[in-house]
């Protein structure tokens, strides 16, 4: 004999009560868990017993994810649902100006670029030239502000190339005059500076007349030899000088 349906309505025996939270909270964790094994679905379970405590199942998605998709879904559906009459009749009259809207700009660049003119009148085609006439004038301003602008900036870079060439000349001839005067030096030194010369010219040596003071004293004599010959003279040759003296 089959077990006969339970009816479901509220246990009033609290013992009784208790079992059967116990029984069907287990099998429904079990079954949620089966549900996302199986199905490969995203599960998340809240359960609070009558005495407030928190039994709960979540996939490996986190309680907290799910929960953060849950609130994005509800939100979109919410916002969906609250189109009411009259806020989607206020979105039809505002799709129906800007609609019009580009379409009256659409027209006027088609008449600025010189089609579609049949419907014009004489008042509307003087109108439109005297747009293009504008219009006209403000492109030719921003031209000339260009060109100028591209003229000081490129006077600017001949100004600085131009300081740069001075500076270049100027240092040149510099290096021009240091390198002559160091090859007049080296013209002007002797062809051998390491060893001494004793070699002596009978321009720098002085002339000892000696026969105007033959009748001198040989005291005399030596002091005007001492008096005329040079300091400059090895010790030898003042020797030799004053021996001939």
């Amino acid at each position: 004999m089959g077990r006969g349906r339970v009816q479901l309505k509220r246990i009033e025996n609290k013992i009784n009560r208790q079992v059967t939270f116990s029984k069907r909270r287990s099998g429904l964790l079990k079954k949620a868990h089966e549900i996302s094994v199986l199905c490969d679905a995203e599960v998340a379970l809240i359960v609070f017993s009558t005495r407030g405590k928190l039994y709960e199942y979540a996939t490996e998605s986190s309680m907290e994810k799910i929960l953060e998709r849950y609130e994005r879904y509800s939100y979109a559906e919410k916002a969906l649902v609250s189109t009411d009459p009259e806020s989607q009749g206020s979105w039809c009259h505002e799709y129906s100006k800007l609609k019009a809207k580009v379409e009256a700009i659409q027209k006027s660049q088609r008449h600025l670029m010189g089609e579609q003119l049949e419907s014009l009148n004489q008042k509307e085609l003087q109108q439109l030239e005297r747009q293009l006439e504008s219009s006209l004038k403000h492109i030719r301003s921003r031209k000339g502000q260009l060109m100028h602008d591209s003229i000081s900036e490129l006077q600017r870079k001949e100004k600085s190339l131009q300081e740069q060439n001075n500076a270049l000349e100027k240092e040149l001839v510099e290096r021009q005059k240091v390198l002559t005067q160091q090859a007049h030096w080296e013209r002007a030194q002797p062809i051998s500076s390491s060893q001494p010369s004793f070699f002596l010219s009978t321009d720098s040596l002085p002339s000892l007349n000696i026969g105007n003071y033959q009748g001198a004293g040989a005291e005399e004599v030596e002091a005007v030899a001492q008096h005329q010959v040079p300091m400059g003279l090895p010790p030898w040759m003042l020797h030799h000088l004053n021996g001939k003296m």
